[in-house]
């Protein structure tokens, strides 16, 4: 591996204008990470991407660099592009653990951070540096949210999150797990307490329905809720998964590694939602796909499957002439998924669009005071990277809110 990482970095151009670092979300000095790990300058190297990225480590595995960085790389115009994932993950990966994090001065100031997805645990990281005493609330028992629970073991090992709540107390960051904000205590109740700020970053956990008869019957499950606990479920050996995101590709795969012998996905469209590599990956662990189908009915020996088209004003048409029974013996639903509404149904101030997604301004904040929010409970289902990035200027917000309001 090491070798590997090295001959990657060796083939960089070190571009003035970097393209990388221009696709990056987050926009991590790619080049500049490369030049220190060649330089010996390794642990430099991974202090200046865990600043700009508190998820370095897991972002350059989940996230998807065909589109990103190494899709934006000179090399790839005409053969392949610098593995810089594997470079970063090297980097941040090897010195995480050894890595002391600068806090400033303790503030005396509170902030309370629900939900322990990707946004949450950067906003976490960032305050606790700043001198804030912060305190999660997680509705689980372990911190990760969608990453522990909705990302599978092979894709992102969970070690690297018991790794993360290490490093997160060494900050003095307090957990409270198990712990579900919006049933007897509320976002009042934690302002009366003396925080300062509040920040709610509890992601999208309701999956979304297909509406369609035969829904409930016991042969079906949601995606979401399959990957949060695989080893409950006895799918049998023929699964249909309706849906073919990426969510929907971690479905699949996932059955296939439990035992399930013949793995359908049904895609609404000619080319999957899901990144070209996790499709390959898919199909690599004998994941069978089919085009221009959904489901329209379940039974409790299958999924009645029709062929869909797509009109030039971009509607989708179910063709019900075409329906045929599938023999299956479980289905699982994958069509991403929003928000859970306890939050908001206790406290009336906060305020949701159509989609039950929570408002917020240019900054961050709520329709509350005081309450600011980022990650997939805003912007629906999103990437680990994104919900960094809007994590960040959120983190500047609050600590600008916290100095003009009690200072």
């Amino acid at each position: 591996m090491g070798l590997h990482v090295i001959d990657e970095a060796k083939r960089c151009l070190n571009c003035k204008k970097p393209r990388c670092q221009e696709g990056c979300p987050i926009h991590t000095p790619i080049p500049v990470m490369i030049q220190m790990l060649l330089q010996g300058e390794m642990p430099e190297a991974a202090e200046m991407v865990f600043a700009n990225n508190p998820l370095s480590v897991i972002c350059s595995l989940v996230c998807d660099h065909e589109k990103q960085c190494e899709g934006h790389c000179v090399k790839g115009i005409k053969g392949e592009p610098v593995h810089i994932s594997s470079i970063e993950n090297y980097i941040s990966d090897t010195c995480f653990d050894r890595m002391k994090l600068e806090q400033l001065p303790k503030n005396g100031k509170r902030i309370a951070v629900v939900g322990a997805g990707p946004a949450g645990i950067t906003i976490a990281i960032l305050m606790a540096c700043r001198g804030y005493k912060v305190t999660i609330f997680e509705v689980k028992e372990k911190i990760g949210g969608i990453m522990r629970y909705g990302i599978p073991e092979f894709r992102l090992p969970k070690s690297i999150l018991d790794r993360y709540y290490v490093k997160m107390k060494e900050l003095g960051i307090l957990f409270r797990p198990n712990f579900a904000l919006g049933g007897s205590t509320g976002v009042e109740d934690l302002l009366r307490d003396g925080y300062h700020a509040v920040f709610i970053g509890t992601g999208t956990w309701r999956p979304y329905q297909l509406h369609i008869p035969g829904e409930t019957f016991g042969n079906v499950h949601y995606g979401i809720n399959y990957l949060n606990n695989p080893d409950v479920y006895d799918l049998g050996e023929r699964v249909l998964v309706i849906g073919a995101g990426n969510a929907a590709m971690d479905v699949a795969r996932t059955a296939i590694r439990k035992g399930s012998r013949h793995v359908t996905v049904y895609s609404i469209t000619e080319i999957p939602a899901a990144s070209p590599k996790e499709v390959e990956y898919a199909k690599l662990d004998g994941v069978e796909f089919e085009y221009l189908q959904t489901a329209i009915e379940i039974r409790d020996e299958g999924a009645i499957i029709c062929d869909v088209e797509w009109t030039e004003d971009g509607k989708l048409v179910k063709k019900e002439e075409t329906a045929r029974l599938v023999p299956a013996d479980s289905i699982i639903i994958s069509i991403s998924q929003g928000p859970q509404d306890r939050i908001v149904n206790r406290d009336k101030e906060l305020q949701v669009d159509d989609r039950g997604l929570l408002k917020t301004d240019a900054n961050g904040e709520t329709t509350m005071p005081g309450i600011f929010a980022s990650g997939d409970v805003v912007t629906g289902a999103k990437t680990v990277v994104e919900a960094v990035k809007y994590s960040k200027m959120i983190a500047d917000a609050m600590d600008e809110y916290v100095k003009t309001h009690y200072e």
